[in-house]
């Protein structure tokens, strides 16, 4: 059965494979006073090497690339660049690879698909600059980031490269986004982190009548983040028409095709779950050649076979990450860290929301446990990662602490005040709709990302959704039930996106003259993450033996 499965999904490679034959030869003439350019691009790759989740220890075919391997042999054509727009070593446990002797698995990957560009991502910042020059060396791709300077004052890599394609000049200009400065602000403290449209502005003027086409590689989204001016594409789009297409990345939305003040704007879902293919049509326009048409679409990789060749090549760090993700650490004892009861039966009859993310539960106290013992703090506060987390009873595995904690932050610590709490507070009840008494039930706002509705521990409190955004944190108390006063001081234990992206920079809670003060960044570094530390935790806090624990400390009223 599984042969025939596997006969049925070859030969479905087969026919998309001729379909994509069929498409590269409507691309028009290449002869004479025509031109055909071809673009695949790729993004936040995130560490699928090969169809397979070590998060959660199970095959997934979604996209990897090994896969990536054979959509793009069936796409490329002699007139192709391949471009990635970075977070490529990090994520589905290929952190383990980035210390290890021997080159990474996703570099390997991107060497085989001959990769033209590669620009780094964010994620590529976390493990420090050591770790971020071996992978632009191990790489034979071209490397563009334009905007980042090392301790030396030199660029970490070139910003541009113009490539002759069939006899069309193609310029790649690659910039990151300039808020690595934000979230990798200890690895990137000796460094210089530039705005990405003032070097591009520089660029232009150097390369100017030397290109026919303009293609930017940015590891940024569409729009600006946390309101830093040129941190998304529109920005640079807008500023500069020059660009015939933008390849964003980042926010891992699936962008077929979009127009920005006459830029075509592509963008990819993570973990190589689609590649962009753009088509461009030029004539001769003198010595140069003009531009004439454009267009993109997006590919689906749950439809490619993975390559034989590189499943092959990557089998010893398959087999490798594997026996790291299946390593026993400890077990759970009495019941889940999210179970249903008879008052969780009672609000998610009123809800889609996850359970985690309507009442308080065993597991997202875990994470304030942890992060707590290994702070500090007197108050935490912690994000439901995944909707789908949870921990059943039984032995418990590394890859398990992804299922509790999947995102790969760092512990920080800030000392506030009681008014501040309640406006972080405030900030992350807007997750919630506000509740309409003729139609009763709890729904999120569409506009709040789910990864920031943080809870808190060490405090207990009432979410009122009948009132209004920054009216809802009722009877804010300490544990013994003594009020927070607005003017006492404590420390904040939580993690280091939601510090650098909301809690130490002015912006959607804070004006600059109300910041709490960093108190300490990267918290028991020498463990890791917090995800490390979960694991920490279990082994040498709980001696292997773990049980749920939940306080109760908030509710939604």
């Amino acid at each position: 059965m599984r042969r025939a499965i596997t006969l049925i999904a070859v030969l479905f490679s087969v026919l998309a494979f001729a379909a994509c034959e069929k498409n590269e030869s409507a691309g028009g003439d290449v002869g004479g006073n025509t031109r055909s350019v071809r673009i695949l691009a790729t993004s936040d790759l995130h560490g699928k090497f090969v169809p397979w989740d070590y998060t959660t220890n199970s095959e997934n075919r979604s996209g990897s690339a090994a896969q990536l391997k054979t959509a793009i042999d069936a796409y490329r054509t002699d007139q192709t660049l391949l471009v990635d727009a970075g977070d490529l070593i990090q994520g589905n446990f290929a952190d383990f690879f980035v210390h290890r002797d021997g080159v990474h698995p996703m570099v390997q990957a991107m060497n085989q698909m001959n990769y033209d560009v590669w620009v780094t991502g964010n994620h590529e910042y976390n493990f420090g600059m050591d770790a971020l020059r071996k992978t632009i060396a191990d790489l034979d791709a071209n490397v563009l980031t334009g905007n980042v300077y090392d301790e030396s004052g030199k660029p970490i890599a070139a910003g541009y490269k113009i490539f002759e394609v069939d006899g069309v000049n193609v310029a790649v200009i690659g910039m990151v986004t300039p808020n690595i400065s934000h979230w990798d602000e200890n690895n990137l403290k000796k460094c210089k982190v530039t705005d990405p449209l003032t070097e591009t502005r520089k660029i232009l003027d150097i390369i100017n009548g030397k290109y026919d086409v303009l293609v930017g590689v940015f590891h940024m989204g569409i729009e600006n983040e946390y309101g830093v001016p040129n941190s998304g594409v529109t920005d640079i789009c807008n500023a500069c028409p020059e660009f015939d297409v933008m390849v964003s990345s980042h926010e891992h939305k699936q962008i077929e095709s979009m127009n920005i003040n006459g830029v075509l704007v592509v963008q990819n879902k993570n973990m190589a779950q689609t590649m962009s293919v753009i088509d461009l049509s030029l004539t001769a326009d003198g010595s140069s050649w003009k531009l004439t048409k454009k267009k993109a679409q997006s590919i689906c990789i749950d439809k490619y076979e993975p390559d034989p060749a590189m499943e092959k090549m990557l089998e010893e760090d398959h087999q490798a990450a594997l026996k790291e993700s299946e390593k026993v650490i400890g077990v759970l004892k009495g019941g889940p860290l999210i179970a249903n009861d008879a008052s969780s039966e009672e609000m998610l009859s009123q809800t889609e929301l996850p359970l985690a993310q309507v009442q308080d539960t065993a597991l997202v106290d875990l994470i304030n446990q942890v992060q707590l013992h290994y702070s500090g703090a007197k108050v935490s506060t912690a994000p439901l990662c995944d909707p789908k987390s949870n921990l059943e009873e039984g032995e418990i595995h590394l890859y398990d602490t992804a299922r509790i904690f999947s995102f790969d932050n760092t512990l920080y610590t800030v000392r506030m005040n009681g008014a501040q709490l309640k406006k972080f507070m405030e900030w992350t009840a807007g997750y919630y709709s506000t509740t309409d008494p003729k139609k009763p039930g709890i729904s999120a706002n569409p506009d709040f990302p789910s990864y920031n509705y943080l809870m808190f521990q060490g405090v207990a409190y009432e979410i009122d959704l009948s009132q209004p955004v920054g009216e809802r944190i009722k009877n804010l108390t300490w544990p013994d039930g003594t009020p927070v006063d607005e003017k006492e001081t404590f420390v904040l234990a939580l993690n280091n996106y939601n510090a650098n992206s909301y809690v130490l920079i002015p912006g959607e809670i804070y004006s600059k003259d109300d910041l709490p003060e960093l108190v300490e960044m990267d918290i028991r570094g020498d463990i890791g993450g917090i995800r490390e530390l979960i694991s920490d935790y279990i082994i040498h806090v709980k001696n292997g033996v773990l049980t749920p624990e939940c306080d109760h400390n908030w509710r939604i009223r």
